[in-house]
């Protein structure tokens, strides 16, 4: 009996952690969402890492938690979107693979999912149209760090033969929850077919089909995509017209279309016009 009680006073100890880590988990995950409404891009870039680390430190007392998994994975490539690839893409390929990874954690917790994700884009492709709504989240942030990453990474034939697994992913994503993220599976799919040329498998009218899509579902709120569409569509059809509307829109917004997504909105405008500047090399 005396040898059990430790054993007990340790199983329960456990079970308190995993408690108030899941307990802290909520007031982390509300943080986050006080973050996303933050319109001051120095104060959200110093921010951000702190509260990442944190809950890579909680992870470690309960690395199956899917609340934390999820941040983290949407955490990593949203810093590295917002405030890492405009200034230095290795950073940001190493962000966009951890918040691939940690999205990939969620999905691998599902022994189906696990082999599909370990063998070819149709298999997974196959899983995937057996699955709802519970899998959207994991599965565009996952395919958001993953895409982003081959994006900054297209002399790389490792990182291209990727593309078709994140591409399925986020075909699920607009198939089964064209709204999520304010449209963020046909912001993706608008910019992965708008910023190559045909014969790299390009396809200037279904980018556009895409991004007008996604403004049809964000109301042209969610300023990400207009710029995505005059980065992407824009340039590689040399619209200058197009392109100059779409980034002057952005201009014009003001953070209070959207007040849950100021820091999205506001890191969106940054990106205008950083555009902008270089207009005349783009055209």
């Amino acid at each position: 009996m005396k040898a059990l009680l430790p054993l007990c006073a340790a199983l329960f100890s456990g079970c308190i952690q995993t408690i108030a880590i899941r307990a802290v988990g909520n007031i982390v995950d509300e943080g986050f969402g006080a973050i996303a409404g933050e319109q001051d891009l120095a104060f959200a870039e110093q921010a951000l890492p702190a509260n990442l680390k944190l809950l890579e430190v909680m992870l470690k007392g309960d690395p199956d938690n899917e609340r934390i998994l999820l941040l983290l994975s949407e955490g990593y490539s949203s810093y590295a979107l917002g405030f890492v690839e405009d200034k230095d893409v290795e950073r940001a390929r190493m962000f966009y693979l951890r918040g691939k990874e940690f999205g990939m954690r969620v999905l691998q917790q599902d022994p189906w999912l696990a082999q599909a994700l370990r063998g070819s884009p149709e298999d997974l492709k196959t899983e995937l149209g057996r699955r709802g709504r519970d899998d959207v989240r994991a599965v565009f942030w996952t395919a958001f760090g993953l895409g982003s990453y081959i994006n900054l990474s297209l002399t790389d034939p490792d990182a291209l033969i990727e593309l078709p697994r994140a591409e399925a992913m986020m075909r699920f994503v607009a198939s089964t929850d064209s709204s999520f993220y304010y449209g963020g599976a046909y912001l993706f799919l608008g910019t992965l077919y708008g910023s190559r040329p045909r014969i790299l498998g390009g396809d200037a009218d279904l980018s556009r089909q895409y991004f007008e899509k996604a403004l049809a579902i964000n109301r042209g709120k969610f300023l990400m995509t207009h710029v995505y569409y005059a980065r992407s569509y824009a340039v590689q059809t040399l619209n200058e017209s197009l392109f100059d509307d779409l980034l002057r829109k952005v201009d014009e917004a003001t953070l209070e279309i959207l007040p849950e997504f100021r820091l999205a909105n506001a890191i969106a405008k940054q990106k205008a016009k950083s555009l902008l500047s270089r207009k005349a090399k783009l055209f």
